[in-house]
């Protein structure tokens, strides 16, 4: 599976990749956000993440800058499936590129390529301290579910609230109180 956006070339992950992949995913900033991923982070951890099986219709990439000189990893994006079974969206984005739009950019490319497999009813999740991730989120049409999960990052060292978002719209809430849940989407209050 590979796909092509305004700026990002998502594809699966070679071996090569390796070397940028543990430096990216090593940084405490990234991978305290992030459930799935040993902490520290080496090459080792990054070789065995790109000799893993993938699913053929669960979409698992690296995103690299399309640029005129050699492409450089800004990120990765994929779907997984949770212990559960459901399937769940889950992305990270180095921490040069934070704020310039390239999660949305991966997550609606990789959802796209998702619903083209019939892969139905993602959901996903952020820790309640990463506003910008639930950002992300309602940017490609994921709502929340008003469910609060403890889930444990290595890179904390400790578990800690996550916001869980399904794809569509919201389920209706029975009080408006239960976006209390939800401090990141919240309005800004003028100064």
């Amino acid at each position: 599976m590979f796909a092509r956006t305004p700026r990002l070339l998502l594809r699966p992950g070679w071996m090569e990749d390796a070397p940028a992949l543990a430096e990216a995913i090593g940084d405490p900033s990234v991978l305290r956000n992030l459930t799935r991923a040993p902490a520290p982070y080496g090459l080792a951890d990054a070789q065995d993440f790109l000799a893993q099986p993938q699913d053929q219709r669960l979409p698992n990439l690296l995103a690299f800058t399309r640029t005129k000189g050699a492409p450089r990893l800004v990120g990765g994006c994929g779907i997984h499936l949770a212990d559960d079974g459901a399937p769940e969206l889950g992305y990270w984005i180095a921490r040069p590129y934070w704020g310039l739009g390239f999660a949305t950019e991966a997550a609606q490319a990789v959802m796209h390529m998702a619903r083209a497999a019939g892969v139905r009813n993602v959901r996903a999740a952020h820790f309640a301290d990463n506003p910008a991730s639930g950002n992300v989120l309602r940017k490609i049409g994921f709502r929340p579910t008003g469910r609060i999960e403890k889930r444990f990052s290595l890179g904390r060292g400790a578990a800690a609230d996550c916001l869980v978002f399904q794809e569509g719209e919201a389920p209706r809430m029975v009080a408006d109180s239960s976006m209390d849940l939800y401090a990141d989407s919240r309005p800004a209050l003028a100064a």
